[in-house]
């Protein structure tokens, strides 16, 4: 069985990471947003992580922003984590702050992203392979 303790980042994120730009319409966003069945991206310009959306942040700001630029309401003040972070302490970050997702930079750029999907598939491995 694989040992809980042992997991980082690299082991458990996703490389294909969909991404928004600051300078994009929020209505181009959340349609990809949509279409690809994910609740909130990261922001990236030149590779950098400058925020994070989600469909939550669009829906309590109304339809009125829609034609607003993802940049204006973004969060800015984005928690990241590095491909080596632990597998305990990403779970603690989600619970602590209530993330759902925890972008993974290195070296100042975005490598990929850790969603509670993730979590869930990394538990549903290790359960299988204790049985």
């Amino acid at each position: 069985m694989e040992d809980l303790s042992r997991l980082r980042a690299k082991d458990l994120m996703r490389t294909e990471v969909i991404t928004a730009s600051p300078d994009e319409l929020v209505a181009a966003a959340r349609l990809r947003m949509i279409r690809r069945g994910v609740g909130g991206v990261p922001v990236v310009k030149n590779s950098k992580v400058v925020g994070i959306l989600t469909l939550r942040d669009i829906e309590v700001a109304g339809d009125v922003v829609l034609l607003r630029k993802v940049g204006e309401i973004m969060t800015k003040d984005v928690v990241t984590i590095s491909p080596n972070t632990p597998f305990f302490e990403i779970l603690e970050l989600m619970r602590k702050h209530g993330f759902q997702r925890l972008p993974v930079v290195e070296r100042g750029r975005l490598v990929g992203i850790v969603t509670q999907s993730c979590i869930i598939e990394t538990l549903l491995r290790v359960l299988k392979e204790k049985k």
